[in-house]
């Protein structure tokens, strides 16, 4: 077979993409994996009903788990599509990061010697990581499934991102129910909660997002 007849017959028959159906598949996964990650908290942990709203840590623990989110979530969208680069993308995910170390460090320094462990460890940091994980389940399938359903070139990568996106917003989910509020928690066990899924979605990526 020529090749001209070999490229007229795998372009037979091909119906056109509408321009934002990758946009719109995210969305929807993004959509439902929130509001199941929202019922799976409500089911099995409830909401925190102390005044955690109305302390200021409350919002920028919340700011830092939805920064993450937000970048991740463009990160796993631009490598969902062949020759999209990641740009700047790393370098803003890695800001919320180094400012909630920031804050850590500073809250170390200025605790007193003897408060400084529990500062680290607060009352919840054996189960902290693995609630986050189990938050970040519905939203880890759901952006899965959308991954799986466009075009990675790079699988592992968009593996782990897709990852720690479930991650951050499982972390995000944790906040209405969590009442740790020392910025050295937050860096260590929050982080750790969103490195797991985004750990597991590398491995699993390598197998489930290739062509």
């Amino acid at each position: 077979m020529k090749t001209d007849d070999l490229i007229i017959m795998l372009a037979a028959g091909i119906t056109p993409i509408a321009p934002q159906s990758a946009r719109r598949r995210f969305m929807s996964a993004m959509g439902l994996g929130v509001f199941f990650a929202l019922l799976l908290m409500l089911a099995t942990l409830g909401m925190n009903p102390g005044p955690s709203a109305s302390l200021p840590m409350f919002w920028v623990k919340l700011a830092f788990t939805v920064a993450i989110a937000a970048t991740s979530l463009i990160a796993a969208f631009r490598l969902a599509r062949p020759g999209v680069r990641l740009g700047m993308v790393l370098v803003a995910m890695a800001m919320p990061v180094v400012a909630m170390w920031g804050f850590a460090v500073v809250e170390v320094i200025r605790a007193p010697a003897t408060g400084r462990l529990t500062l680290l460890l607060g009352q919840t940091w054996v189960l902290c990581p693995f609630l986050i994980a189990m938050l970040s389940v519905p939203v880890f399938i759901a952006v899965f499934w959308a991954m799986k359903g466009l075009a990675p070139t790079q699988p592992t990568l968009a593996g782990a991102m897709s990852g720690l996106l479930a991650g951050a917003v499982g972390a995000a989910v944790y906040c209405l129910h969590c009442h740790e509020m020392a910025a050295p928690f937050l860096a260590v066990w929050y982080s750790l909660g969103m490195l797991i899924p985004a750990v597991i979605g590398a491995i699993a990526g390598r197998r489930l997002l290739r062509w």
